[in-house]
C-alpha cells in the first residue's frame, strides 16, 4: 500500500473511532512495559527549524564515533547528524527529494550508507559526509520492470559478504540482490497469496541473532507481519503481528525494533507505536501501545494505547540502548529521543 492510500484510508476510519485524548504535553511519560520502559524526550533536537528543517524523517542509524545520523526528504539538508545529547553537528545533502530508507554499513573499517531515494527510483551508496560511491538504477535484469517509475525503493539491508539487498517496499514489493560491485544477482518475494510472496516490503535486515541460521528479515506490512528468508531466497517462516503496520525491522543484541503504524481496521490520525520483540519473536514491550497479550501461545491484535507518536517509521537504538524514533506526516517534527527505565 502505497502511503497516500494509508492516509485516505486512515481519515476514513477515524470518522468511526473515538480519539484517545493526547497526553503529549506530560513532561517526560515512561512508555512500554516489563524491562523494556522508556522515558519519553520529544525536545531532544536542538536544530533550528529555520536553518535546518525538516520534512518527512525517515530513517535514522548511530555511526562509530556514536553520532546519530537522520535522514530525510528535505532538500534543503537530507541529512541532519546529531550527538547523542541532540546538538546538530553537520548537515549535508540536496539531492533526494525521495529520501526514505537508510542503512550503515562497515566496509573494511570504513562506513558507508546506503540511500533509498522514492523519487529518483534508486539506491545510492555514499560516504559518511555525502561523496557518492555507487547508484544502483531500477532492476531491469529481473525482466520484471518495464521503466524506472515501477521501481520504488524502501530499505536495503547488506550482509556480511556485502550483498546488496533492496526491498522494492513501494513498488512491486520484490527483494532484489547484488554484490558489493552492484551487480545484479537476483530476486525473490513480489505479490502474491502465498507465504513466500510479500505486500508492502517496507522494510529488510539481516538477523544474525542465531549464529547456525542467519537470514533476512523483511517486512511484509499490508499482512501485519514479518517474514524470513534464506539469503538465496527460500521463504522460512512468517512472524505475525496482528494490527500492526511495521516499517523496517531493526535488531540490536538479542531484540527487535520496530517502529508501527495501525492496521487499516483501527486507524486514526494520531497512529502508532512502538514494538518490541525478543530472540524468540516474542512481544515483550509495545512503547505508547496496548500491553502484548497472548493467548493460548497467538499474540492478540495490537493497538495505539495513547498518543505520543504519530505515524513513527523507524526506529535508531545507540550503544547505550536509547530508542530515536523519526516520523513521517507528522507536522515536520523532529526525532524523539526515549531512555532506558533502569
Amino acid at each position: 500500500m502505497h502511503r497516500r492510500t494509508f492516509i485516505k484510508n486512515s481519515s476514513i476510519a477515524a470518522a468511526g473511532l473515538i480519539i484517545q485524548p493526547s497526553l503529549a504535553f506530560q513532561e517526560d511519560p515512561i512508555l512500554g512495559q516489563g524491562n523494556k520502559r522508556y522515558r519519553l524526550n520529544n525536545h531532544w533536537s536542538q536544530a533550528d527549524v529555520a536553518r535546518n528543517p525538516v520534512n518527512d524523517c525517515h530513517e535514522m542509524v548511530q555511526d562509530g564515533k556514536g553520532r546519530i545520523i537522520l535522514l530525510t526528504n528535505e532538500i534543503k539538508n537530507n541529512v541532519l547528524i546529531y550527538d547523542k545529547a541532540g546538538k546538530l553537528l553537520t548537515t549535508w545533502g540536496s539531492e533526494y527529494p525521495g529520501a526514505h530508507g537508510l542503512t550503515i554499513f562497515n566496509e573494511n573499517g570504513t562506513e558507508v550508507l546506503f540511500i533509498c531515494d522514492n523519487n529518483r527510483h534508486q539506491v545510492i551508496k555514499t560516504t559518511l559526509d555525502g561523496r557518492v560511491l555507487l547508484t544502483l538504477d531500477y532492476p531491469k535484469e529481473t525482466g520484471q520492470y518495464l521503466k524506472p517509475e515501477e521501481y520504488i525503493p524502501t530499505e536495503t539491508a547488506i550482509a556480511a559478504n556485502g550483498d546488496i539487498y533492496v526491498a522494492d517496499g513501494y513498488g512491486k514489493d520484490f527483494i532484489i540482490r547484488y554484490d558489493s560491485k552492484g551487480r545484479y544477482i537476483g530476486y525473490f518475494g513480489g505479490r502474491g497469496d502465498e507465504p513466500k510472496h510479500l505486500l508492502n516490503a517496507h522494510g529488510v535486515c539481516i538477523d544474525n541473532r542465531d549464529a547456525n541460521r542467519p537470514c533476512l528479515l523483511v517486512t511484509s506490512r499490508q499482512q501485519n507481519a514479518f517474514k524470513r528468508y534464506t539469503f538465496n531466497g527460500e521463504y522460512i517462516d512468517t512472524i505475525p503481528l496482528p494490527g500492526a503496520w511495521v516499517c523496517r525491522p531493526v535488531i540490536k543484541g538479542d531484540y527487535l525494533y520496530a517502529a508501527v503504524l495501525q492496521s487499516s481496521s483501527s486507524l486514526s490520525k494520531q497512529s502508532g507505536f512502538v514494538t518490541i520483540l525478543d530472540k524468540n519473536f516474542k512481544v515483550i514491550s509495545n512503547l505508547g501501545g496496548t500491553e502484548p497479550l497472548y493467548l493460548n501461545n497467538k499474540l492478540q491484535e495490537m493497538k495505539q494505547a495513547i498518543k505520543y507518536f504519530d505515524y513513527p517509521h523507524d526506529v535508531c537504538v545507540d550503544d547505550e540502548e536509547n530508542l530515536y524514533i523519526a516520523q513521517w506526516n507528522s507536522g515536520k517534527v523532529y526525532p524523539y529521543k526515549l531512555s532506558p527505565v533502569i
